[in-house]
């Protein structure tokens, strides 16, 4: 192919993803552009499975889409992710993905309040307060009280807790190789992108709109 030949191309997808962009009402970047450029460019080489199978369903037809794949496939990826740590944390007194990731942030802050950490991990309190007692319990982490609020406590991870997270970080960046698979240093980044950008938005309903109901959910956050 002839660079004016993908000029013209690239003029043509400029053109579609602006004006799938003015439905939406949004605003027209190089990033996002980058993005919707490899949306619609998919090697011919590439190997994926079939989520559903062959046999057309009126019932379910309407809820089928890129939506729908994407939650389903985060999920899936999220289980690959689970079984490679649970390999990865086999010889460690950490036995779960949810302990390490608690005890890797207390690694980047100096202490944490109970529900900061907590909120850190996008969990709810009960199951958060049930990972941090293990944690203590272990002598991976400790408590005190905060200075301010004597009604909080704060948390710090212990010098056994950073030997046993440098002890396994050789581990957790294999999963974290085999997460990425197969795919190309330009593709990393433009998932990380993506990724981000979800769970920025993800977040801030987590935070602040954690109540609300799915439809209104919907109608605040997307439009």
């Amino acid at each position: 192919m002839k660079s004016k030949e993908i000029l013209i191309q690239l003029i043509n997808y400029l053109n579609d993803y602006e004006h799938d962009a003015q439905k939406k009402g949004g605003a027209i970047n190089l990033t996002d552009f980058l993005g919707y450029l490899n949306s619609k460019h998919i090697p011919e080489n590439v190997k994926v499975n079939a989520i559903k199978g062959n046999v057309n369903n009126d019932v379910l037809s309407p809820t089928h889409g890129n939506d729908t794949d994407i939650s389903i496939l985060v999920v899936f990826l999220f289980r690959y992710a689970k079984g490679y740590m649970k390999k990865a944390l086999k010889e460690s007194v950490i036995n779960s993905a949810d302990e390490f990731s608690f005890l890797i942030t207390l690694m980047t802050y100096e202490s944490l309040t109970k529900t900061e950490l907590i909120q850190k991990q996008v969990m709810e309190k009960t199951s958060g307060t049930e990972i941090i007692n293990r944690l203590l319990k272990l002598e991976l982490m400790d408590q005190f009280n905060d200075e301010i609020d004597r009604r909080s406590m704060r948390l710090k991870i212990t010098s056994k807790g950073k030997t046993e997270i440098v002890k396994i970080l050789p581990q957790m960046k294999m999963v974290s190789e085999l997460v990425a698979g197969n795919l190309t240093e330009t593709e990393k980044i433009t998932l990380a992108f993506l990724l981000r950008k979800l769970e920025c938005f993800h977040n801030e309903i987590f935070i602040n709109k954690k109540d609300i109901q799915l439809a209104d959910l919907l109608n605040h956050s997307l439009n």
